[in-house]
């Protein structure tokens, strides 16, 4: 190891507190891969939480592994030096398990890069029974795995906390006992919520499309999606505090998991369904015995103003004067005192998310908020000191017609307006991207909209406040979108053109190409009916409710939000459509 990469370890270590080392051999070492830089990964609540949850069993040591900017890789693999290790700089390839947190579709390049570069092989196949076991979990391996099926030994469907200690107590039972690797993967297929891609065949038809799955007789034909009843019952908060990510020193909080609007375009609304909160005295202790050099507290959650006592929870912060911040926030749930209160802890800047323009295209993504809605949000921003406006939208979306864009423009213009009768003169940020359809949600039978209309309807935007003074317009690369809408709904043909795409160092689109294989069209619609290569997954609720939204969707119809005692999708019992 160079003495760059040694000292850049170091530097990484130095800035931190909370991580926990334990002294080789002391206890069974496990790798957790998050395929990103340091920056990003450290800022997933997810990571903290299975870290405090490995390191708590008592046999086990959670030791990070990030992928290295450009110039620490580039003298990687100078120097043929694998990555190690923050905790103990131990190799990757002397673990036995190795535990991946896979967010997003463009990270899976990062993963297959982290592994070769550290002589762990890639496929799944070509590793041997001594050799490391690669598990791979989060929303990408929960609602399909498919196109990284040939690098997984197993995947973990559902929230992790319900299976990592089961996991790792199976894999330490065969390998105490020699079992060859054939044996360790069909136990641990036995497990709920563990998916093992070796015992599933896909089949196609004549015309290569994909028609089914054929799972093993030695295993259960589908895999129920794992989500923890008790949240309470688990960690909650940040496990290690540095100032070299997104959250320089945040003390993160998950105030609730779940969020029960329906909104039909979203993974993480179906992921983490249903809706959870924890309990308020134990997040006030845990703020309350937060590390000393906290900067500040964040409080996550896929709808966090959604929170049953977040008014009380943000007034307590208030009145003990602790900082505190939200990163987005629904504008119909926004009131005096909660805006108040953000801003007394220094927020400056009020983000919603309207997601669309006009009302037709809220109605069909059934988001439940008006222009009104965002013009009480500009007026409460304003009063309580607020310089910014950041709004969230997508281009896109099912039914989406250029009127729609214009109606966009026109609502942004309004937006401007408000904010300057408000007399507020700060910044209005228009964050746009293109919509992505997701498996398990009402919309992944949609196709993505073709790309020449993409970027005609992101020029129409751009053009329209080109020259406006304090608004800014950020775009997404539709290179990416494009990309990021087949690996999202991908078979495992397209995991194969992606290890292949790897190993001969070309774009994924160049050798999908050679195989005949438009990549535009891979991103076309689905048809209803037809078999879809997520489907031995079981995500709680039913197709039948996913298409009734569907078609709900394309009447413009509204869904309530969940309620108790309610069984529409089936996931708090038999559904009801």
């Amino acid at each position: 190891m160079t003495w760059e990469l040694k000292n850049a370890l170091k530097e990484i270590v130095a800035r931190e507190s909370g991580a926990q080392v334990f002294a080789p051999g002391a206890r069974r070492p496990v790798a957790f891969i998050y395929p990103n830089t340091y920056h990003l990964g450290m800022s997933n609540l997810g990571l903290h939480i299975l870290y405090q949850l490995i390191n708590s069993r008592g046999d086990s040591a959670c030791e990070r592994f990030f992928l290295p900017d450009s110039k620490l890789l580039a003298e990687h693999k100078r120097t043929k030096t694998p990555l190690l290790s923050l905790e103990t700089q131990r190799p990757l390839a002397d673990f036995e398990v190795i535990c991946v947190m896979m967010s997003f579709e463009m990270d899976y390049t990062n993963l297959l890069t982290m592994l070769a570069q550290s002589n762990v092989k890639p496929e799944a196949a070509a590793r041997g029974a001594k050799e490391p076991l690669v598990i791979i979990g989060g929303p990408c391996a929960t609602f399909n795995p498919e196109p990284l099926a040939g690098v997984a030994d197993a995947f973990v469907i559902g929230e992790g906390e319900e299976t990592v200690n089961k996991l790792l107590d199976a894999v330490y039972e065969a390998r105490d006992k020699g079992l060859p690797k054939e044996d360790t993967l069909l136990e641990l297929a036995q497990l709920s919520g563990i998916y093992v891609p070796r015992f599933y065949e896909p089949q196609y038809d004549a015309g290569g499309m994909f028609c089914g799955m054929l799972a093993s007789p030695q295993v259960p034909a589908s895999v129920k999606r794992q989500w923890v009843r008790e949240l309470d019952n688990y960690p909650q908060t940040s496990a290690i505090m540095t100032d070299a990510t997104e959250f320089e020193n945040m003390y993160i909080v998950e105030v609730a998991r779940g969020c029960g609007r329906h909104c039909r375009f979203c993974m993480a609304g179906y992921c983490f369904r249903k809706p959870r909160a924890r309990d308020l005295e134990l997040l006030l202790a845990k703020i309350r015995n937060r590390p000393p050099q906290t900067k500040k507290v964040g409080l996550m959650g896929a709808a966090v103003s959604d929170y049953p006592y977040i008014k009380e929870l943000t007034q307590t912060l208030v009145d003990e004067q602790v900082p505190f911040t939200v990163a987005s926030l629904r504008a119909d749930t926004l009131d005096v005192e909660l805006t108040q209160a953000l801003a007394a802890s220094g927020q400056r800047t009020m983000t919603v998310a309207p997601e669309a323009g006009s009302v037709k295209m809220r109605n069909i993504i059934n988001k439940g908020i008006t222009e009104e809605h965002v013009f009480n949000a500009i007026e409460l921003a304003a009063a309580a000191g607020m310089k910014n406006i950041k709004l969230y939208y997508m281009l896109g979306l099912p039914g989406e017609a250029d009127s729609d864009i214009e109606e966009m423009i026109a609502m942004i213009g309004r937006v401007r307006e408000k904010m300057d009768a408000a007399l507020n003169k700060g910044d209005l940020i228009i964050s746009v991207n293109g919509f992505i359809p997701k498996p398990f949600t009402p919309f992944q039978w949609s196709p993505l909209c073709d790309v020449k209309t993409l970027k005609r309807r992101f020029k129409m935007l751009e053009t329209a406040f080109k020259k406006a003074k304090h608004i800014q317009v950020q775009t997404e690369s539709l290179k990416e979108t494009v990309l990021q809408a087949v690996l999202a709904r991908g078979d495992r043909r397209i995991g194969a053109a992606l290890l292949e795409a790897f190993h001969r160092e070309m774009p994924l689109k160049q050798v999908l190409k050679e195989q005949g294989l438009d990549i535009e069209e891979l991103a076309a619609a689905y048809e209803i009916g037809r078999p879809l290569p997520w489907q031995h997954l079981d995500m709680g609720f039913t197709e039948a409710y996913l298409i009734s939204e569907w078609r709900k969707a394309q009447r413009e119809e509204f869904t309530p939000m969940c309620f108790d005692l309610c069984r529409r999708c089936g996931v708090c019992g038999e559904a009801q459509v």
